[in-house]
């Protein structure tokens, strides 16, 4: 398959849950089966996790690439009293007992073919063999297409005929909101933020015929080494052996500036002025590593009103090079106001001085704009 044969517009993994919960709501859209296609590691299987959650129904999550035909058909046994054999149905599907839920078909384009023709029946016709999905189950697939680099079975126009397609890409943006719920390395995020290229290499990966490359699940994985305190050697190894070499060399290039542009550290502990002034970063990537750096200290009312302050103070840097000092500023105020308010710290916000004077300047600035 040359290029992206699917014809539909790619829509970021936020839209995908969005729609996905709109879906469910309606029980007419809901008996209308969902394909979402899109690279490894963009969050297919998380959005639909999230979404039985938001809901409070249950899941059956079924990686249709580690099970055989028989598993999902059931097993067939002779009844004396029909003089017939019949099936008996997987334990894992859903009986009448469980009205509402999803069935998640992971990993379908990748599936034995003799195993998709019994999720194609689920797919197409709610039932395989003499087992009917209740009503009230939304059917949600998911898969690669061959032109992401994966393997892949094509699937007919028929069956696709049969389904709604959302063709989900990664997106720095919702990376970044989930990488801070999360709790993910500041560094990888200071990193993506000025690098949102690097956070999915699968083009680069395949035309390089590369077996490892970068992924949004890769840079969980390298955020996850960064926070288990291996040595240097070691924290090098499995960064590389995650991401690729090409991209560990440049990362670990501009960790070493993340790390020596900002000690948020001292700057928490500094006195507001000029004290603080002289520990500002004047690179870029020391600018986003002091943000994202000051929204993982963040963790009580003192740290918050004390990185307002910092942020307050962003325009006295004086970089060799100019700086997006007010796009960054504006950016460090919205996440730390969200992180207040998903922490219980909205109070310091609305009494911090040092926010009120940004918004004061916002405002003034707009008028005159």
């Amino acid at each position: 398959m040359l290029g992206n044969p699917m014809n539909v517009p790619p829509v970021s993994i936020a839209a995908a849950k969005a729609a996905l919960i709109e879906q469910y709501a309606n029980p007419r859209l809901r008996r209308r089966a969902t394909m979402l296609w899109g690279t490894r590691g963009v969050g297919k299987s998380s959005i639909v996790r999230q979404v039985a959650e938001h809901f409070g129904v249950p899941l059956v999550d079924l990686r249709l690439t580690t099970i055989e035909p028989v598993d999902l058909r059931g097993a067939i046994y002779a009844d004396e009293s029909q003089s017939r054999t019949v099936w008996f149905p997987p334990e894992f599907l859903p009986g009448p007992e469980t009205p509402d839920g999803i069935l998640f078909l992971d990993e379908l384009t990748a599936a034995d073919q003799r195993l998709q023709i019994s999720a194609y029946s689920l797919i197409l016709d709610r039932r395989v063999g003499h087992y009917r999905l209740p009503d009230g189950w939304q059917v949600v697939a998911a898969g690669n297409a061959s032109f992401h680099g994966a393997v892949s079975h094509d699937m007919g126009t028929a069956l696709a005929d049969r389904m709604f397609h959302l063709h989900v890409q990664t997106a720095i943006d919702a990376f970044l909101a989930y990488a801070m719920a999360q709790g993910l390395a500041p560094e990888v995020m200071a990193y993506l933020k000025v690098r949102p290229d690097r956070l999915d290499d699968t083009a680069a990966q395949l035309a390089a015929d590369h077996l490892v490359g970068a992924s949004p699940r890769g840079w969980e994985d390298v955020s996850h080494v960064l926070q288990a305190g291996l040595g240097d050697a070691a924290r090098r190894v499995f960064v590389q052996g995650r991401i690729g070499a090409a991209n560990a060399a440049e990362f670990f290039g501009v960790l070493r500036e993340l790390q020596s542009g900002a000690d948020v550290v001292r700057l928490l502990a500094a006195r507001a002025g000029p004290e603080t002034a002289a520990l500002l970063p004047g690179t870029l990537d020391g600018l986003y590593g002091l943000v994202y750096g000051l929204l993982a200290a963040v963790r009580d009312d003192a740290a918050m009103a004390r990185a307002l302050e910092i942020v307050e103070q962003l325009p006295d840097i004086r970089g060799a090079v100019p700086l997006p000092i007010r796009e960054v500023q504006t950016l460090a105020m919205e996440l730390l106001a969200q992180k207040a308010l998903e922490s219980g710290l909205e109070g310091v916000i609305l009494q911090s001085p040092s926010y009120a004077r940004y918004l004061e300047a916002r405002e003034r600035g707009q008028r005159r704009g």
